[in-house]
């Protein structure tokens, strides 16, 4: 039994423009101790995906259908019998089991509060640590994360860390009860390349120690490469591919996953050839094309892309894509 299983997600947003469709029909399973990336542009539905399995979509956001399971549990909103019931459970399941790491760790933490205090708070909201034991684990956590000098500086305020140090510390905050799943948002986001490469070296080492399973949301396929067991490729609020590591570097199949791979500079590659980059924009999710959510951008659309939407095609048990390229009944339709 995966530990996360999402069924034909649909999430929507109510704007002053209309319904935002910003997550259609997503499925995905992941297992203990994988590590699953999802990758694609800023609006293409990864982290709504993910703040609606968790329960964190803004206050105009709702699960429009589908269903999602957490070890075992459906965590559903409709199967629970009131929104304050949904809200009390998500709330001992957040910081406990799952948890999250977000993409900028200033606004996630509180600036008036020692960064022991942030430290403490899921410990003695979720166990039954004394402040003392709370406090000597946090200790713990920041020495598992690389922060020097801990007991100085658990004392300290978040302005007196670094962008990098900060991040450790979100880290820390995510891993304090042991939790699962951890969902980490485009966590490298705000820190210089150096720091990068030292923040997912921790997640990674993480991960290994401790046998979470970590969703990493991202839109840089590069930052996915040496970390994530499996890869999903996602596109106008779908999932259009997905696949292991070297299946979707090797063998892509969709014209989207190629493009982001083209976008890509391979310090092994001695072509010198220049990077592509994809042209056109994401589709307007107000009104998304009722065929594949590609086809304008896609120099190799056919009729039928425009009028249908593509099935799924599997090339293995963990290879499958959405592209009508794939199917052999699009080829009487070019």
């Amino acid at each position: 039994m995966a530990l996360v299983e999402i069924r034909d997600l649909y999430t929507e947003f109510k704007t002053d423009q209309g319904i935002v469709k910003a997550v259609r029909g997503v499925s995905l399973d992941v297992d203990q101790g994988e590590a699953l990336g999802i990758v694609g542009e800023s609006g293409s539905g990864k982290s709504q995906t993910m703040y609606s399995l968790i329960g964190l979509l803004a206050d105009n956001g709702y699960v429009a259908g589908g269903t999602f399971k957490f070890d075992g549990e459906d965590i559903t909103p409709s199967s629970f019998p009131n929104e304050k019931a949904y809200v009390e459970a998500m709330r001992k399941l957040r910081g406990d089991k799952m948890a999250m790491i977000f993409q900028d760790p200033m606004t996630f933490l509180n600036p008036v509060l020692k960064i022991g205090t942030q430290l403490v708070e899921p410990l003695l909201n979720h166990t039954d640590m004394t402040k003392a034991q709370a406090r000597e684990r946090a200790l713990e956590l920041m020495r598992l994360v690389g922060i020097p000098e801990a007991e100085k500086r658990i004392e300290q305020y978040p302005f007196e860390f670094s962008g990098g140090m900060r991040q450790r510390i979100v880290i820390a905050i995510a891993l304090a009860n042991n939790p699962k799943l951890v969902i980490a948002d485009e966590p490298t986001t705000a820190l210089d390349v150096t720091i990068q490469a030292q923040v997912l070296e921790l997640i990674d080492e993480l991960k290994k120690n401790t046998n979470s399973a970590i969703i990493m949301i991202t839109h840089d396929l590069g930052v996915v490469a040496k970390l994530c067991d499996r890869i999903a490729i996602m596109y106008g609020g779908e999932i259009v591919e997905i696949g292991t590591d070297k299946e979707i570097f090797y063998e892509p199949k969709h014209p989207y996953t190629m493009g982001l791979i083209s976008c890509i500079s391979n310090p092994e590659d001695d072509s010198k050839e220049d990077l592509k980059p994809i042209p056109g924009s994401p589709p307007d999710l107000l009104d998304p094309p009722k065929g594949c959510p590609f086809v304008e951008r896609c120099e190799k659309a056919m009729r039928v892309c425009k009028d249908f939407p593509p099935e799924v095609t599997t090339f293995s048990k963990t290879h499958q894509c959405a592209c009508w390229l794939t199917d052999e009944r699009a080829k009487n339709n070019e």
